[in-house]
């Protein structure tokens, strides 16, 4: 199993290690610096080094359980080799960014999340409201969060804990993963936001570029998306 360093650490932007496996749509690796597609985040992209070669990533995602970076030609290479991990860190540190965000906006409009993604300079969530939050209330309030440099912290809860606090889960369609004990925590601040996530995010809410737009779309009577625009 592929050991992902970036659980614990989302600023890593390079890192030796060795190829694992070799499946059709690419590498398994013995550690990883790249995210793997999943809750609404894109699977991050970069290249590895071989030697003197270079191959583009082009995603990054679980196929069969396994975490695999999506490369073009595989041609060549073999297991155990050593390789080296270059992420293409603007990339991702805008995901980063979008994301931490999201979990802000969660603060301000506290109900059910029904939905959601994240893009370059974009990210939206659809909420299981009835009525239409006012957009410039929302510009406003999370700009102040993010003005107010709140630290992020990585943290975790046993199963039970969460079975006991059902209420942390904010989103409907998306269960955390279970199995291991222990559910992956973000927390902002001492009591901004707190919930299961598997996500990048950045150390500090300052680090965000300021929501230059809301926006807000009915998507249903009980069906709310708010989009941030960067």
């Amino acid at each position: 199993m592929t050991i992902e360093l970036f659980r614990n650490d989302s600023y890593l932007k390079d890192h030796n290690t060795i190829i694992s496996e070799i499946v059709p749509e690419g590498l398994i690796l013995n550690e990883t610096i790249f995210y793997p597609e999943g809750g609404g985040q894109p699977g991050d992209e970069g290249s590895i080094t071989i030697d003197n070669q270079t191959i583009n990533v082009i995603g990054t995602r679980y196929i069969d359980n396994k975490l695999v970076h999506l490369i073009e030609k595989i041609d060549g290479l073999k297991k155990d080799e050593k390789v080296r991990l270059n992420l293409n860190w603007n990339r991702r540190y805008s995901y980063m960014k979008v994301h931490t965000s999201l979990h802000l906006l969660c603060s301000i409009i506290p109900f059910p999340v029904t939905g959601g993604s994240i893009g370059d300079g974009r990210g939206r969530l659809d909420f299981d409201l009835e009525s239409k939050p006012d957009k410039e209330e929302v510009l406003n309030k999370i700009n102040e969060l993010i003005d107010k440099d709140y630290s992020i912290y990585i943290s975790s809860i046993t199963d039970k804990e969460l079975d006991e606090n059902p209420e942390l889960v904010r989103t409907m369609s998306v269960k955390p993963p279970r199995g291991s004990g222990q559910i992956r925590m973000i927390k902002i601040g001492d009591d901004i936001d707190f919930q299961p996530c598997g996500g990048t995010h950045v150390d500090k809410t300052s680090e965000i570029n300021h929501v230059k737009s809301v926006k807000i779309e009915n998507k249903g009577k009980m069906n709310k998306r708010i989009i941030l625009n960067f």
